[in-house]
Protein backbone atom coordinates (compact mmCIF):
# COMPACT_ATOMS: atom_id res chain seq x y z
CA UNK A 1 0.00 0.00 0.00
CA UNK A 2 0.96 3.67 -0.55
CA UNK A 3 1.38 6.13 2.27
CA UNK A 4 0.71 9.47 1.19
CA UNK A 5 1.70 11.50 4.33
CA UNK A 6 0.27 15.05 4.36
CA UNK A 7 -0.32 18.31 6.70
CA UNK A 8 -3.08 20.56 6.67
CA UNK A 9 -2.63 24.13 5.31
CA UNK A 10 -1.46 26.23 7.97
CA UNK A 11 -3.75 29.97 8.99
CA UNK A 12 -0.53 31.71 8.64
CA UNK A 13 0.13 30.71 4.92
CA UNK A 14 -0.08 33.97 4.07
CA UNK A 15 3.52 34.92 5.75
CA UNK A 16 4.79 32.26 3.32
CA UNK A 17 8.00 32.20 2.33
CA UNK A 18 8.66 33.36 -1.24
CA UNK A 19 11.80 34.20 -3.55
CA UNK A 20 10.55 34.23 -7.38
CA UNK A 21 7.12 35.68 -7.21
CA UNK A 22 5.20 38.05 -5.66
CA UNK A 23 3.48 37.90 -3.17
CA UNK A 24 -0.60 38.01 -3.56
CA UNK A 25 -3.67 37.33 -1.40
CA UNK A 26 -4.44 34.07 -0.40
CA UNK A 27 -7.71 32.94 -0.06
CA UNK A 28 -7.36 30.72 3.25
CA UNK A 29 -10.54 28.48 3.19
CA UNK A 30 -10.00 28.34 -0.81
CA UNK A 31 -6.51 27.10 -0.02
CA UNK A 32 -8.02 24.63 2.14
CA UNK A 33 -10.71 23.21 0.04
CA UNK A 34 -8.09 23.06 -3.13
CA UNK A 35 -5.87 20.49 -0.52
CA UNK A 36 -8.59 18.48 0.73
CA UNK A 37 -9.38 17.64 -3.19
CA UNK A 38 -5.86 16.95 -3.82
CA UNK A 39 -5.84 14.34 -1.08
CA UNK A 40 -8.97 13.10 -2.02
CA UNK A 41 -7.28 12.49 -5.53
CA UNK A 42 -4.16 10.76 -3.49
CA UNK A 43 -6.77 8.50 -2.44
CA UNK A 44 -8.70 7.62 -5.30
CA UNK A 45 -5.52 6.52 -7.08
CA UNK A 46 -4.70 3.79 -4.38
CA UNK A 47 -2.79 5.94 -1.47
CA UNK A 48 -3.95 5.50 2.08
CA UNK A 49 -3.43 9.28 3.09
CA UNK A 50 -2.15 10.29 6.72
CA UNK A 51 -3.39 14.04 7.33
CA UNK A 52 -1.25 15.86 9.75
CA UNK A 53 -2.96 18.81 11.90
CA UNK A 54 -1.89 22.54 10.15
CA UNK A 55 1.10 23.99 11.98
CA UNK A 56 -0.68 27.65 13.30
CA UNK A 57 3.11 28.83 13.74
CA UNK A 58 4.46 28.05 10.30
CA UNK A 59 3.10 29.11 7.55
CA UNK A 60 4.55 26.99 5.22
CA UNK A 61 4.48 23.55 6.64
CA UNK A 62 1.67 22.19 4.52
CA UNK A 63 4.47 21.71 1.67
CA UNK A 64 5.75 18.45 3.49
CA UNK A 65 7.88 17.50 0.86
CA UNK A 66 10.67 19.97 1.68
CA UNK A 67 11.35 18.22 5.08
CA UNK A 68 12.22 14.61 4.39
CA UNK A 69 12.99 12.10 1.57
CA UNK A 70 11.41 9.03 1.90
CA UNK A 71 13.03 5.54 0.42
CA UNK A 72 12.79 2.25 0.62
CA UNK A 73 15.11 1.61 3.54
CA UNK A 74 15.08 5.43 5.62
CA UNK A 75 13.78 8.60 5.71
CA UNK A 76 16.07 11.33 5.38
CA UNK A 77 15.16 14.35 7.26
CA UNK A 78 16.54 17.50 5.12
CA UNK A 79 17.74 20.76 6.84
CA UNK A 80 15.92 22.94 4.48
CA UNK A 81 17.65 26.49 2.92
CA UNK A 82 14.75 28.46 4.53
CA UNK A 83 15.65 28.96 8.62
CA UNK A 84 12.24 29.56 9.52
CA UNK A 85 11.18 26.02 7.75
CA UNK A 86 13.63 24.35 9.94
CA UNK A 87 11.07 23.44 12.61
CA UNK A 88 8.80 21.39 10.56
CA UNK A 89 11.37 18.59 10.66
CA UNK A 90 11.27 17.81 14.41
CA UNK A 91 7.22 16.53 13.85
CA UNK A 92 8.12 15.06 10.84
CA UNK A 93 10.41 13.21 11.77
CA UNK A 94 8.10 11.65 14.65
CA UNK A 95 5.72 10.29 12.22
CA UNK A 96 7.92 9.03 9.76
CA UNK A 97 9.64 7.10 12.36
CA UNK A 98 7.03 5.11 12.71
CA UNK A 99 7.71 4.15 9.06
CA UNK A 100 11.18 4.36 8.38
CA UNK A 101 15.08 4.24 10.20
CA UNK A 102 15.56 8.14 10.00
CA UNK A 103 18.98 9.88 9.23
CA UNK A 104 19.38 13.32 9.09
CA UNK A 105 21.35 16.27 7.06
CA UNK A 106 23.04 18.47 9.60
CA UNK A 107 24.82 21.95 9.18
CA UNK A 108 26.36 23.71 7.38
CA UNK A 109 24.48 21.36 4.78
CA UNK A 110 20.82 22.86 3.52
CA UNK A 111 18.35 20.72 1.50
CA UNK A 112 15.13 21.19 0.59
CA UNK A 113 13.26 17.75 -0.88
CA UNK A 114 12.01 20.01 -3.22
CA UNK A 115 15.40 19.79 -5.05
CA UNK A 116 15.61 16.19 -5.18
CA UNK A 117 13.91 13.63 -7.87
CA UNK A 118 14.23 10.26 -7.28
CA UNK A 119 14.27 7.58 -10.73
CA UNK A 120 14.88 4.29 -9.53
CA UNK A 121 17.95 4.43 -8.03
CA UNK A 122 19.25 7.40 -8.72
CA UNK A 123 18.60 10.80 -7.28
CA UNK A 124 19.00 13.93 -8.89
CA UNK A 125 19.30 16.76 -6.49
CA UNK A 126 19.45 20.40 -7.69
CA UNK A 127 21.90 23.26 -6.30
CA UNK A 128 19.68 25.69 -5.52
CA UNK A 129 18.86 28.67 -3.41
CA UNK A 130 18.07 26.29 -0.72
CA UNK A 131 20.31 23.53 -1.27
CA UNK A 132 24.02 23.15 -1.01
CA UNK A 133 26.75 21.08 -1.88
CA UNK A 134 27.69 20.01 1.44
CA UNK A 135 24.11 18.51 1.51
CA UNK A 136 24.43 17.11 -1.42
CA UNK A 137 27.74 15.24 -0.12
CA UNK A 138 26.18 13.85 3.45
CA UNK A 139 23.26 12.96 1.66
CA UNK A 140 25.27 10.82 -0.80
CA UNK A 141 27.47 9.12 2.34
CA UNK A 142 24.32 8.55 4.08
CA UNK A 143 22.75 6.75 1.27
CA UNK A 144 25.01 5.02 -1.11
CA UNK A 145 25.36 2.03 1.34
CA UNK A 146 22.06 1.32 0.18
CA UNK A 147 23.00 1.51 -3.41
CA UNK A 148 21.73 4.75 -4.49
CA UNK A 149 23.77 7.01 -6.56
CA UNK A 150 23.16 10.83 -6.22
CA UNK A 151 24.09 13.32 -8.97
CA UNK A 152 23.70 17.19 -8.44
CA UNK A 153 21.93 19.22 -11.10
CA UNK A 154 22.16 23.08 -11.39
CA UNK A 155 19.00 25.00 -11.39
CA UNK A 156 18.47 28.04 -12.20
CA UNK A 157 15.71 30.69 -12.37
CA UNK A 158 13.30 28.77 -10.19
CA UNK A 159 13.38 27.82 -6.30
CA UNK A 160 13.62 24.11 -6.50
CA UNK A 161 14.91 21.18 -8.94
CA UNK A 162 11.15 19.87 -9.24
CA UNK A 163 9.93 23.18 -9.95
CA UNK A 164 11.73 22.71 -13.61
CA UNK A 165 11.19 18.70 -13.96
CA UNK A 166 9.58 15.69 -12.55
CA UNK A 167 8.70 12.60 -13.36
CA UNK A 168 5.51 11.87 -15.70
CA UNK A 169 6.22 8.17 -16.43
CA UNK A 170 8.63 5.65 -15.49
CA UNK A 171 11.00 6.92 -17.69
CA UNK A 172 10.11 9.75 -18.95
CA UNK A 173 10.51 13.57 -17.38
CA UNK A 174 8.51 16.48 -17.66
CA UNK A 175 11.39 19.31 -18.31
CA UNK A 176 11.40 23.51 -18.27
CA UNK A 177 14.69 23.59 -20.35
CA UNK A 178 14.68 27.02 -19.24
CA UNK A 179 15.26 26.12 -16.09
CA UNK A 180 17.56 22.76 -16.24
CA UNK A 181 19.64 21.31 -18.76
CA UNK A 182 17.80 17.77 -19.52
CA UNK A 183 21.48 16.24 -20.59
CA UNK A 184 21.95 15.88 -17.11
CA UNK A 185 19.49 13.46 -16.89
CA UNK A 186 21.13 10.72 -19.23
CA UNK A 187 19.06 8.83 -21.44
CA UNK A 188 15.68 9.56 -19.62
CA UNK A 189 13.63 10.81 -22.19
CA UNK A 190 12.37 14.35 -21.86
CA UNK A 191 8.66 16.03 -22.58
CA UNK A 192 9.61 19.90 -22.72
CA UNK A 193 6.50 22.38 -21.28
CA UNK A 194 4.51 24.25 -23.58
CA UNK A 195 6.91 27.53 -24.01
CA UNK A 196 3.86 29.89 -22.44
CA UNK A 197 3.49 27.54 -19.25
CA UNK A 198 6.88 28.44 -17.44
CA UNK A 199 5.77 26.76 -14.07
CA UNK A 200 4.36 23.07 -15.98
CA UNK A 201 6.77 20.83 -15.19
CA UNK A 202 5.78 19.61 -11.85
CA UNK A 203 3.51 16.58 -11.62
CA UNK A 204 3.15 14.19 -8.99
CA UNK A 205 3.55 10.58 -10.59
CA UNK A 206 1.04 7.82 -8.57
CA UNK A 207 1.71 4.56 -10.03
CA UNK A 208 0.37 4.97 -13.75
CA UNK A 209 -1.35 8.36 -13.10
CA UNK A 210 -0.27 12.16 -12.90
CA UNK A 211 -1.64 14.82 -10.71
CA UNK A 212 -1.40 17.71 -11.92
CA UNK A 213 -2.74 21.38 -12.00
CA UNK A 214 -5.82 22.61 -13.97
CA UNK A 215 -3.65 25.87 -14.68
CA UNK A 216 -1.65 24.41 -17.24
CA UNK A 217 -3.72 23.36 -20.13
CA UNK A 218 -1.15 23.37 -23.26
CA UNK A 219 0.80 20.81 -21.01
CA UNK A 220 -1.29 18.92 -19.84
CA UNK A 221 -2.30 18.46 -23.89
CA UNK A 222 1.14 17.51 -24.64
CA UNK A 223 0.99 14.68 -21.92
CA UNK A 224 -2.14 13.36 -23.01
CA UNK A 225 -0.89 13.24 -26.43
CA UNK A 226 1.74 11.21 -25.23
CA UNK A 227 -0.55 8.56 -23.63
CA UNK A 228 -0.61 9.59 -19.74
CA UNK A 229 -3.01 9.45 -17.60
CA UNK A 230 -3.60 12.69 -16.07
CA UNK A 231 -5.65 13.91 -12.97
CA UNK A 232 -6.04 17.56 -12.91
CA UNK A 233 -6.35 19.65 -9.79
CA UNK A 234 -6.71 22.93 -8.96
CA UNK A 235 -4.09 24.84 -6.77
CA UNK A 236 -4.04 27.74 -7.65
CA UNK A 237 -3.99 29.09 -3.78
CA UNK A 238 -1.23 26.98 -2.51
CA UNK A 239 1.13 28.08 -6.91
CA UNK A 240 0.73 31.65 -4.68
CA UNK A 241 2.74 30.25 -2.21
CA UNK A 242 5.69 28.65 -3.92
CA UNK A 243 3.93 25.25 -3.99
CA UNK A 244 3.23 22.70 -6.23
CA UNK A 245 1.76 19.48 -6.93
CA UNK A 246 4.59 17.56 -5.41
CA UNK A 247 4.93 19.59 -2.85
CA UNK A 248 2.08 18.85 -0.31
CA UNK A 249 2.64 14.91 0.28
CA UNK A 250 5.15 12.55 1.22
CA UNK A 251 4.68 9.12 -0.56
CA UNK A 252 5.97 5.64 -0.41
CA UNK A 253 5.60 2.00 0.38
CA UNK A 254 4.29 1.17 3.49
CA UNK A 255 6.66 -1.48 5.06
CA UNK A 256 5.55 -1.92 8.51
CA UNK A 257 6.99 -0.75 11.13
CA UNK A 258 10.54 1.01 11.14
CA UNK A 259 13.38 -1.31 11.71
Amino acid sequence: MLIAVTREVSRSIANCELTHLSRVQIDLELARLQHLRYQQALAELGCKVVSLPEQPELPDAVFVEDVAIVLDECAVITRPGAESRRPETGPMAEKLGEYRKLVFIEAPGTLDGGDVLRVDRTLYVGLSGRSNRAAIDQLRALIAPDGYKVNAVEVSGCLHLKSAVSQAAEYTLLVNPRWVNAADFGDLECLEVDPAEAYAANSLLIGKSIIYPTSFPRTRQRLEHQGMRVMAVDVSELQKAEGAVTCCSLVFEQPGRAR
